[in-house]
Formats: structure tokens, sequence, C-alpha cells
């Protein structure tokens, strides 16, 4: 469904991603854990085109975006791309001058030319999923930040996208926001939608991955079922940094 074959990226002559090969199939979900700095959100930018890569491919659901790729090529591909596999940031990156509804039908409406009549049930259906069938009407400034990027999962998945990506979607909120939305991650989850989570909450990863890969300095150093590498991992650098995350936790508590 979405794949990563040898993504090599370098910033100021330092590698960046060095040789990154993930595949997250069909009805998966997956997530990419490591330190801050480790590579995880910039492998998502290169998926997008937001970042470009010096060697490697990337294909999502048949469509392929080889490095180096220019003009018609490069433009088609991640038009493709960015249709099959939109993205939930950290920060919200809603639209302040329409309201909820009109943030959903944005994509489906705006951007893709479908028919308002058709997708605009679909958009209040997706805002009751996600808890916000009363604020239709809504600007994204009255919101809190749980609220808003709960309309960003709606928006994405108003897209009707074979992936869905999320970059760390509840570093920017306070604890009760962030659970709400991990609430509604996991439900989708549950509903067999694929997905790729980069994420720093190694309990959300529990509950939400099927498998987890770990990022570290540039390279996936190991792969495997969410609960064998959470439990038992195999590298002393896993250990190392799974346990560097109990004892930041244990002191913030």
């Amino acid at each position: 469904m979405i794949e990563f074959h040898g993504i090599v990226k370098s910033h100021d002559g330092k590698r960046v991603l060095d040789g990154v090969t993930v595949a997250v199939a069909a009805g998966e979900r997956a997530a990419l854990v490591g330190p801050s700095g480790g590579g995880k959100t910039t492998l998502l930018r290169c998926a997008l085109g937001l970042e470009e890569f010096e060697a490697g491919e990337v294909v999502v659901d048949g469509t392929h975006l080889a490095a180096g790729s220019r003009g018609s090529t490069r433009r088609e591909a991640l038009r493709q791309i960015r249709r099959k596999a939109p993205v939930v940031f950290q920060h919200f990156h809603l639209f302040p001058h329409l309201s909820v509804l009109e943030n959903v039908l944005s994509g489906p409406v705006y951007g893709l030319g479908r028919p308002r009549d058709e997708m605009e049930p679909k958009a209040r259906e997706l805002l009751a999923r996600v808890g916000l069938a009363e604020k239709l009407s809504a600007r994204p400034e009255s919101l809190s930040g749980g609220q808003q990027q709960r309309v960003a999962i709606a928006r994405a998945l108003a897209m009707n996208p074979r992936v869905l990506l999320f970059d760390e979607p509840t570093s920017a909120l306070d604890p009760r926001n962030a659970r709400e939305v991990l609430t509604v991650i996991t439900d989708l989850a549950r509903s067999g939608q694929t997905m790729l989570l980069v994420t720093h909450d190694l309990g959300f990863a529990r509950r939400a991955a099927d498998t987890i890969h770990v990022m570290i300095q540039g390279r996936v150093i190991e792969s495997g079922p969410a609960r064998q590498v959470l439990d038992h991992p195999r590298e002393d650098a896993t250990r190392s940094f799974f346990g560097s995350v109990l004892e930041t936790e244990g002191n913030a508590v």
C-alpha cells in the first residue's frame, strides 16, 4: 500500500535518511517510533514531495515517486500520492476563514472537484464520527486544539484515503485533548483503516499499531509485531531508546 525503498536523504553533508526501507500493507497499522531527529517525519515528507531525496523510491498504491524525478512526471506522481495518502500533521493547518464543515469539504470539493451535494452528507457523517456533529458552522479559532485536530482527521478521511499518515498528531496538545484525538485514531485503527503513524507515545503505538518500526539516526534498526518489539526488543539501541522514554515519563510524573 505504501512502500519506501532504500530512501537516502542528506542535509548539510549529513545522512538524515540512510537507505530506509519500510512497507505497510493494505489494512495494516504501522508506527514509526524513535528519538527526535531520527528521520521519522522526514520520511513522511519525502513521500509527499515536501522533501527531496537523493536515492530510492516511494510507492503508494501503485503510484511511483523515484529519486530525481522531475517535471510533469513528478507533479503527477505527487498529485496521486497526496490524494491517496493525506497526512495529519501535529499542527492542524485548518483554513481559518472556513467553517468546520467547509474545511472538511475543501479536499474533495475544492481540490478534487467532486459535487458538493454528493460530498456534504459524507462530511457531516465524518464529523459525527469524530464527535463534532454540533460544530459544523464553527470556525477553527473557536475550537480547542483537540477539536481542531479531529477536524483535520475528518478532512483527511474525506479524501477516501488508501493510507492515512499521521505525524505526531498529539504532540501539540495537552493531555486531555491528546486523549480525545488518540481515541479517534484508535477507533480508526480498529475499523481497518490503513495507517502509518509517527509517534513518540509508545502506549499509543501499542494500542493502535500492528507493526512497529524503530528509526534511529536515519535507519530502521528494528521492525516487527508491535507487542514483540515493545516487550522483547532484539536490538540494544531499541532497548536503550525505550528505557530513555520510560525514564522521561517517570520524571514527568
